[in-house]
């Protein structure tokens, strides 16, 4: 049966449940400041190739999900919401694929919880050691002083909920997307819930590089996609193409596109993880 929600730290997730039950599962992470609806255009062209997707509405996000206390959105607690998905979908792997936010998550993922991944597609997101490079190397401080901004208290709540639209639109979202994102920060405490990943973020540095947990098994990653758009207004060629180099065997997809690729050119990012699903399966055979 599908799922329409489960549960992790007691919490309630949403989640989009679509697609054959015994396809390769594809799970579906969004960023900041979707929600699991920036997939749309891209679930049907994964289930029309026979695959089962799963996007869940991430914590902050889903209405009965949005604990107020900042410290539980550290990265390890938004990992173990993903890994509760996918055991309440009695999965023991799964392609994992993200953007933006989302995209950070696989990215640690595939270094701590590689034996729970089949493949991993990361959308837009450099990895963080590239990220901590490009910012002391490069511009790239002048495309992430929104960052810093969004940790302050209380005043970034207030422009989320009437200036969202009208920023990200600047930076390539299509209007619609842009007003429907607005409407979802005016609802209950979606607007903390969702800056308290960047809090948090700056409370933990967790873009910087962790040891790993070392009761987790040790695996070699797992197949390896980052697609980046080169219009992206928020991350630079410089860190894109750094992210080649300090990630082991990953294959890289340069689109011409800006950063909110799941919505501006889902065709060819569905192609590209059908491709990501395919080949990972393959070799797995």
């Amino acid at each position: 049966m599908a799922l329409t929600s489960f549960t992790s730290d007691s919490l309630i997730f949403e989640v989009i449940d679509i697609g054959p039950s015994d396809g390769e599962p594809v799970v579906l992470l969004h960023g900041f400041p979707q929600d699991a609806s920036c997939w749309s255009e891209i679930q049907g062209g994964l289930v029309a190739a026979g695959h089962r997707v799963l996007a869940p509405t991430q914590r902050g996000y889903s209405p009965g999900a949005q604990p107020a206390d900042r410290s539980a959105y550290a990265a390890e607690t938004l990992i173990r919401d993903v890994v509760a998905l996918l055991d309440a979908a009695e999965l023991p792997t799964a392609h994992i694929v993200g953007h933006d936010w989302g995209g950070a998550l696989v990215w640690i993922m595939r270094k701590r919880y590689a034996h729970r991944l089949r493949s991993a597609t990361v959308v837009s997101t450099p990895h963080h050691a590239a990220l901590s490079w490009a910012m002391t190397h490069t511009t790239q401080p002048l495309r992430s002083w929104y960052m810093a901004a969004v940790a302050l208290p209380r005043v970034p709540e207030v422009f989320l909920r009437r200036h969202l639209a009208t920023y990200i639109s600047k930076t390539g979202l299509p209007e619609d997307r842009a007003n429907h994102y607005q409407s979802v920060m005016q609802t209950g405490a979606t607007a903390t819930g969702a800056l308290n990943w960047y809090r948090q973020a700056f409370a933990e540095q967790i873009r910087s590089t962790k040891p790993a947990n070392s009761s987790i098994p040790a695996t070699a990653p797992p197949p390896t996609t980052y697609v980046w758009g080169n219009q992206d207004a928020f991350f630079g060629r410089a860190v894109a193409e750094r992210t080649q180099h300090i990630a082991s065997e990953v294959d890289f997809y340069e689109i011409s596109g800006g950063h909110w690729l799941p919505e501006t050119k889902p065709d060819e990012l569905t192609e590209i993880i059908v491709d990501r699903v395919k080949t990972a399966h393959t070799a797995q055979r």
